[in-house]
């Protein structure tokens, strides 16, 4: 949840703040982003939830193994073990991560987390065996069978405990599980900060890559507690752009309200997790208010859109849902295909550069409605009504948006586009004569998700043409509501909705 009220941050005079310092060379700030961008990143709260379901998996199987072989060939198979060890499987995942046993840390060393385990999953079986004494179990369960489920079950987590190990090791090497952080805000207010993070560094995923800071004299320094400072809140947007980034920390006081904020308006258009650090401020909230960065209490000012297993889930919808559209859509994107040839020479597909994720240009793939000769790749003219350049094909599917099936490509083969989320504008698209992020204020914000084939703002009358400032406005404001308010529910509600929407348009042309 924001902290601050966008009405607030927008109405900030950024004439006001002062220019960048550029303490960092251009050339510095590419090869800091080159060494700190890995080909992924994976999230560690969906690894450390993958060895969850693993390790109950293992002690599930590995219980009604040891039963089919001891118990089941004399006493066949009874109801009680079917309940049992689902229940004792479930009570050992929770008591594992009641000990901190899931975190990244854990994880990457076995050895010196291996008397946790082991009190951990010995005390489930103590239970057990409690249990069963106090209900007078004795002859519906088999201590022996419970004795050779204990020393299995151990021994395949212990295995599997290395093996993950090894693979969490390779990954932190990689910098695949790095939580990319810089802090906004130098001098003897981020020192504290910084020595504090730095610690907590060698027991978390935590990386800091430097220092932002717009003030260039005294009060900011080149250096502090051993990190650089590498430019500018203007350097960090760029900076932001061309490297992966998760976290970024500021480390001024609430008492700096309009810095603060001339800051915040440049930077909540970036898809990262942005604290405020709490180690300056004099308020003291409830200690519920804080989250915490190792030992350091933050409060938590925008929170990065869509992430960890919201991630997961949408591109499994994604892959799913678009695989199984362009199966059932395949005769009809066939029949577009043979009309477009046949209506004018030239080719089928036509790619166009588009915005995407963080503001990084993709290539789309449209069916051609224009004649060969007058394709503009750039958007830099709007299609109008009765446009002359449009075929008559392409009237009819610029009408419909049949042209934009073959994006499913995109969302199934190169992972660029998703089936929902707002609609990936043409580089030099306008409205009105200008560029769209210089009529919106904050245009860029609607990039911190993937665009997709439809959105809230298609389903709401708000597709087709923007000849004027208020109906881009209004296309923003619709992305930045679906974007807030995301849920799988709500894709499938747009993706309903959706022909009905194409059926209604009227500015589409």
């Amino acid at each position: 949840m924001c902290a601050f009220a966008l009405r607030d941050m927008k109405s900030v005079d950024e004439s006001a703040a002062a220019p960048g310092p550029r303490t960092a060379s251009r050339a510095l700030l590419a090869e800091i982003a080159a060494d700190a961008t890995p080909t992924r990143a994976y999230s560690p709260i969906v690894l450390s939830g993958l060895v969850r379901l693993l390790e109950l998996t293992i002690i599930i199987v590995s219980g009604f193994g040891v039963h089919h072989l001891h118990v089941a060939p004399t006493w066949g198979y009874s109801a009680e073990y079917f309940i049992v060890i689902p229940g004792m499987a479930l009570l050992a995942v929770v008591a594992l991560q009641a000990l901190e046993l899931y975190t990244t840390q854990a994880l990457r060393a076995p050895i010196g987390h291996g008397v946790r385990l082991v009190c951990g999953w010995t005390s489930v079986f103590l239970a057990a065996l409690a249990a069963i004494f106090f209900l007078k179990l004795d002859g519906a369960l088999s201590r022996v069978w419970l004795a050779g489920w204990y020393a299995t079950g151990l021994g395949l987590i212990a295995a599997e405990r290395f093996a993950v190990a090894a693979l969490v090791r390779a990954l932190t090497q990689q910098g695949r599980l790095d939580r990319r952080t810089v802090i906004v805000g130098g001098g003897p207010a981020a020192e504290p900060v910084l020595r504090d993070l730095a610690a907590a560094q060698q027991d978390s995923d935590l990386r800091i890559l430097g220092i932002f800071d717009d003030r260039s004299d005294s009060r900011s320094p080149d250096v502090v507690a051993g990190y650089p400072k590498l430019g500018g809140v203007n350097d960090l947007v760029e900076f932001a752009r061309h490297t992966r980034l998760d976290l970024v920390i500021f480390t001024l006081p609430i008492s700096a309200e309009g810095r603060l904020l001339q800051m915040l308006r440049k930077l909540w258009v970036l898809p990262v997790d942005i604290r405020l650090a709490a180690h300056t401020n004099k308020l003291r909230f409830r200690p519920r208010s804080y989250s915490y960065i190792g030992n350091v209490p933050v409060l938590d000012v925008f929170d990065k859109p869509i992430a960890d297993w919201d991630v997961l889930i949408k591109t499994a919808f994604d892959k799913i849902v678009g695989a199984l559209c362009l199966v059932l859509l395949a005769p009809v994107m066939a029949a577009v295909a043979i009309a477009v040839k046949l209506d004018s020479r030239g080719p089928v597909l036509f790619k166009q550069d588009r915005y995407g994720f963080n503001n990084e240009k993709i290539e789309v793939y449209k069916f051609r409605s224009m004649y060969v000769d007058q394709l503009d790749h750039t958007a830099a003219k709007q299609v109008t009504r009765g446009d002359p350049r449009v075929t008559r094909v392409g009237r009819f599917i610029r009408k419909t948006s049949l042209d934009e099936l073959p994006q499913l490509f995109n969302v199934v083969l190169k992972g660029n586009l998703s089936l929902v989320g707002p609609r990936p504008h043409a580089v030099h698209a306008r409205a009105a004569e200008r560029l769209y992020d210089e009529v919106v204020d904050g245009y860029f914000a609607r990039h911190r998700v993937k665009p997709g084939l439809t959105g809230w703002a298609q389903i709401n009358g708000w597709r087709g043409e923007t000849d004027t400032p208020e109906k881009i406005q209004k296309r923003v404001e619709c992305d930045l509501y679906y974007i807030e308010n995301w849920s799988i529910l709500l894709d499938i509600y747009i993706l309903a909705l959706t022909p009905l929407a194409l059926v209604k348009a009227e500015n589409a042309y």
